[in-house]
């Protein structure tokens, strides 16, 4: 005799007339469960989403201040003499190389300024606890790229780009004594639809000022492409998505833009000589974007730009854009990615060792999913 039988334990018997009144119990017991899984599920995103705020998300300054932020010099004594003009906290405020800071005011009143004989509206900086005031661009000159960032930073290259292409793509990658992780290359615009795509290399607007991609796709190994899938969730709840200009780099573009680049650009570009995260496929350029409009977030400084501005630590800017800037690097550090310390745009996986440098151009990753 089985133990069932022994115990005379037989089949369940339902209540008389309850017959009817089963499956929609069982249906309100699943949806009730699903709804728990959901709501779980959704505080887990929402708790995820804010342990990666920077802080509280400042006011943006006003338009008209914006246009006068950046990096100034002054005209008698440039290598000597130069100062941020940054928004903080709703005032503006000089900093100096020394790490001092002074606070200014704006008078946005008519303030005449002579131009080639006539007079011209100018906007005048006083400099608070001194007895002086001067037009901003009567004692100084401005050396950064300036305030617009959809367009790239340009350089004069050192040769003509198709010449430098062409031996390039003859050119042989370092040679790597140690074996390496199989390539696993995934299509990041496959990953999600919130992954949006500014391949500059693709286009004119890049800092060659010359497409050095024949095809605009961005890759990623798979480790850092699932991390970045991490990332974004996090950032969605927060009304976020990630804009990418670039991941895989085949080592000949690497190339491309060492030689192309005068020297005082070098640190912003990889020696191909060593090869770059890039050509191992473990890091990837990329920004915010807003999810409600598409447009980019503004940032301290534009992609590419080759200037102080592109630092990850750079104290200029409005407190907005450097607190979308801190939100972007924080997100990406909570996925194992460490920004470059020249480029607030520039991530490495924490893998990039395990792989090896690659070549592959684009026409031959013939990948449309993942």
């Amino acid at each position: 005799m089985s133990a069932v039988n022994s115990l005379n334990v037989g089949p369940l018997k339902k209540k008389p007339g309850a017959q009817g009144r089963e499956p929609a119990r069982s249906f309100r017991n699943f949806f009730g469960i699903f709804l728990l899984l959901l709501i779980a599920a959704s505080s887990s995103f929402s708790q995820s989403a804010r342990s990666i705020l920077p802080g509280p998300q400042p006011v943006d300054a006003p338009p008209e201040w914006k246009t006068l932020l950046g990096i100034y010099a002054d005209k008698h004594e440039p290598e000597k003499k130069t100062f941020v003009l940054l928004e903080r906290e709703g005032k503006l405020f000089s900093h100096y190389p020394d790490g001092s800071d002074s606070e200014f005011a704006i008078i946005f009143d008519d303030f005449p300024e002579k131009t080639e004989g006539a007079k011209s509206p100018a906007k005048r900086i006083v400099k608070y606890g001194a007895a002086e005031s001067a037009v901003l661009g009567a004692c100084c000159n401005r050396i950064d790229p300036g305030s617009d960032s959809s367009k790239s930073y340009l350089v004069k290259p050192q040769r003509p780009v198709e010449e430098l292409r062409r031996e390039a793509l003859t050119a042989t990658p370092p040679e790597e004594d140690r074996s390496f992780r199989k390539p696993d290359l995934i299509e990041l615009a496959t990953l999600d639809p919130d992954i949006h795509l500014d391949i500059r290399y693709a286009s004119s607007n890049d800092f060659l000022g010359t497409p050095v991609y024949t095809q605009a796709r961005a890759f990623l190994q798979r480790p850092a492409a699932e991390a970045l899938l991490r990332v974004l969730q996090k950032l969605k709840p927060l009304g976020y998505g990630l804009l990418i200009h670039d991941g895989y780099r085949p080592w000949y573009v690497t190339k491309i833009f060492w030689d192309a680049t005068p020297a005082e650009g070098k640190i912003f570009v990889a020696d191909p000589a060593q090869g770059s995260r890039h050509n191992r496929g473990c890091a990837v350029d990329l920004t915010l974007y807003d999810l409600k409009t598409g447009n980019p977030i503004e940032m301290t400084g534009g992609y590419d730009e080759m200037s102080p501005r592109s630092f990850p630590n750079f104290p200029g800017g409005t407190s907005l854009q450097r607190w979308h800037r801190d939100l972007l690097r924080s997100a990406m550090e909570s996925e194992d990615f460490t920004v470059y310390e020249s480029e607030w745009w520039h991530f490495d996986y924490k893998d990039w060792h395990e792989y090896g440098i690659l070549n592959i151009p684009f026409e031959k990753l013939n990948m449309k999913s993942n």
